[in-house]
């Protein structure tokens, strides 16, 4: 095969995704998932507790002499991309999002946003959406729903991005709070108590560790 679409996290590659015989169908195919990427609300930033970034490449297979490739972070600094494979050379690559996924506390199972959007944050009823440290409330008028995030940071960016959503979506069903004042704070954690869910649970801000991948 001539032409493989890879994903690259951190400047090294992760996986190849597909392999082509053709310019033009590999070019297709990059194009598709592409657009698929610049839908995602909701992406991963961090991948057994260390922050990662995702590209998308269209590689090549070349002859001849193989020359390093490096490419601007972003920061503007010069990173070398591990290609891996001497065969090949880079053609075109992009910016990825992957969309995150997250714990639905009472199912115990990882949802994403598409999800969430049809199972809790239905047109009908008007619901209070709070960050509290790495998990995410959903209150649909006595009825609560928990979240949790990998750490502080994804709960923040989950607020940002889906209230964003909502807005370019005309939606105005729902209230986002991002941060309580201490007696807040103490008030929804007995609330959320006297509703099943453990303060030891609650108080908790990661559930990830940093490992080495």
């Amino acid at each position: 095969m001539n032409y493989q679409i890879v994903l690259f996290k951190n400047k090294t590659k992760k996986k190849i995704i597909k392999k082509f015989k053709t310019h033009k169908r590999a070019n297709n195919y990059f194009d598709l998932l592409m657009n698929e990427s610049d839908e995602v609300i909701f992406d991963k930033k961090y991948e057994n507790g260390v922050e990662c970034s995702y590209e998308l490449a269209l590689l090549e297979k070349t002859s001849g002499t193989f020359l390093p490739i490096f490419l601007k972070d972003e920061y503007g600094r010069k990173v070398k991309v591990n290609l891996d494979d001497d065969d090949f050379t880079i053609l075109k690559i992009m910016k990825f999002r992957i969309e995150e996924s997250f714990l639905d506390y009472s199912k115990n199972e990882k949802i994403g946003l598409g999800e969430l959007l049809k199972t809790y944050l239905k047109e009908d009823g008007f619901k209070l959406i709070s960050k509290l440290n790495n998990k995410i409330i959903i209150q649909n008028d006595d009825k609560f729903n928990l979240l949790t995030f990998k750490n502080d940071d994804d709960s923040l960016r989950f607020i940002d991005n889906v209230s964003e959503h909502f807005i370019n979506e005309k939606r105005y069903d729902c209230m986002f709070v991002k941060d309580y004042s201490t007696s807040q704070r103490k008030y929804l954690y007995n609330l959320l108590e006297e509703n099943g869910f453990p303060k030891h649970y609650l108080i908790r801000h990661s559930t990830t560790h940093p490992t080495k991948t």
